[in-house]
């Protein structure tokens, strides 16, 4: 993982200084080669000793190690295919539509690398033993509960969603041993699914929980987390990549169920038949 995606990836976890930092490092990667800890230390109005405590946090013996190693990963993006997009950048007149591309696509890496091949697995192969596989969240996370139901209920999977917790409430009475819910959440603080969580987990459920790469409640419950990391300082900017993050994400999840043979064929078989009604 370069140093600039392991800042990026880590940036929803650190504290406020270290979020400073971290900015700073983004934001200024021209005048780092140039900057001793202490001027940057300096540059932020921080101690020098929480430049260094950083750059060991995030897995480098000291500041000249990060330093160097985010030089070489900012070279390598300015000598790759993003040369007039990283230049524009610099010069203050990258397009929209390339920042855009370039930010989700750096949001979409951040997060593929935060979430362990192996937890992708142990999800799919969850679902695949399910009897049924709740979702449910509240608002904007509703949006990706249902689509990814839908995308379950494509292969095959009895899926039960929804979107009022006390009618989730009710559902989840229903739950059996290894019966899978997903609970959605960005910023995984509501109260009444953490509720919901602890009384699924008790019938003999998995809890998967969507959020953010931040500390929460949560997902704190969670048997398998599913981690968002998707950052920017610009508002409207922001909600676009924590929305493409966590699509590529799921759909990560839908293609390890589809190389289960018979899952892929009820997949083919509903499509047609989708398509058939769809039909004049």
């Amino acid at each position: 993982m370069s140093a600039i995606v392991k800042i990026r990836s880590e940036r929803d976890r650190m504290s406020a200084v270290e979020r400073r930092i971290a900015d700073f490092m983004l934001e200024n990667a021209h005048l780092l080669r140039d900057y001793s800890s202490q001027q940057l230390a300096n540059a932020l109005g921080i101690s020098q000793s929480s430049v260094v405590k950083f750059s060991q946090k995030l897995g480098f013996k000291g500041y000249p190690d990060l330093k160097y190693a985010f030089g070489e990963a900012n070279a390598r993006a300015d000598n790759g295919d993003d040369d007039d997009a990283n230049s524009a950048q610099g010069n203050g007149a990258e397009a929209p539509a390339d920042q855009l591309w370039r930010r989700k696509s750096e949001a979409e890496e951040a997060t593929r690398l935060i979430n362990p091949p192996e937890n992708l697995a142990a999800i799919a192969k969850a679902v695949g033993k399910a009897g049924k596989v709740f979702l449910i969240g509240f608002g904007d996370d509703d949006i990706h509960a249902r689509a990814f139901a839908m995308k379950l209920a494509l292969l095959g999977v009895p899926t039960v969603h929804n979107f009022d917790a006390a009618r989730m409430a009710a559902n989840v009475s229903a739950a059996r041993a290894n019966d899978v819910l997903f609970a959605f959440s960005e910023h995984g603080r509501q109260p009444v699914l953490c509720k919901i969580g602890r009384w699924f987990r008790e019938r003999g459920g998995k809890l998967v929980t969507v959020t953010r790469h931040t500390p929460n409640p949560l997902r704190a419950l969670a048997d398998i987390p599913l981690l968002v990391s998707a950052h920017d300082e610009q508002p409207h900017l922001e909600p676009l990549l924590y929305q493409s993050a966590l699509q590529h994400l799921l759909d990560q999840v839908f293609m390890l169920l589809c190389q289960r043979n018979e899952r892929h064929a009820q997949l083919l078989s509903n499509l047609e038949r989708i398509q058939t009604m769809l039909e004049p």
